[in-house]
C-alpha cells in the first residue's frame, strides 16, 4: 500500500472520531459548538472568553458567538463584560446542571478510552499528528494564495 492511501485511512479514522462526537452531541440534544463551548468552560473554568474557546477547539469566532448567544438565551450561560469588547462566560445553575448531565459523562468516557492506551501510545499519537501537520504546512506553503 502506498503512503498516501495509508494516510487516507488515518484521515478516515480521524473523521470517524469527529463524527462520533457529533453523534453524541446530537443524541444529547446539543449542537457540536454548544458541546465544545460547555466543554471548554469545564476545562478552563468560569470566566473564559469566546477567544479562549476558539483557540482551544479551533472553531470560528462566528460559530462560538452564535452558540454562546443561544446558550445565554436558553439560560445556561451568563456573560460579564471585560475590558474592550471581550466578555467572560459563566455557567448558570441551569448550565452547571446541563454540564453534569451531558458533558461530564462524555468527558468520563473519553478519559476511560484514553486509559485503554499506554502513555507511550498517547505520546506517539501526539508526536505523529504534530509531525504530519508540520510536513503538511511545509508542503502547502507553495500553494499560491489569493
Amino acid at each position: 500500500m502506498d503512503h498516501y492511501t495509508l494516510f487516507q485511512e488515518y484521515l478516515q479514522a480521524d473523521h470517524q472520531i469527529d463524527e462520533f462526537y457529533h453523534t453524541l452531541a446530537q443524541a444529547l440534544g446539543l449542537s457540536d459548538s454548544a458541546l465544545w463551548v460547555l466543554w471548554c468552560l469545564v476545562e478552563r473554568g468560569d470566566g473564559c472568553t469566546q477567544k479562549d474557546i476558539c483557540r482551544q477547539v479551533s472553531i470560528s469566532k462566528q460559530t462560538v458567538h452564535s452558540s454562546v448567544r443561544k446558550l445565554e438565551r436558553d439560560g445556561f450561560l451568563s456573560l460579564r463584560p471585560r475590558e474592550g469588547r471581550e466578555v467572560s462566560l459563566f455557567l448558570t445553575a441551569q448550565g452547571q446542571e446541563l454540564v453534569r448531565e451531558k458533558v461530564l459523562p462524555i468527558m468520563a468516557a473519553e478519559r476511560a478510552a484514553a486509559g485503554g492506551l499506554t502513555e507511550e501510545e498517547l505520546r506517539d499519537m501526539i508526536r505523529l499528528s504534530q509531525k504530519w501537520l508540520s510536513l503538511f504546512r511545509k508542503a502547502a506553503a507553495s500553494i499560491p494564495k489569493k
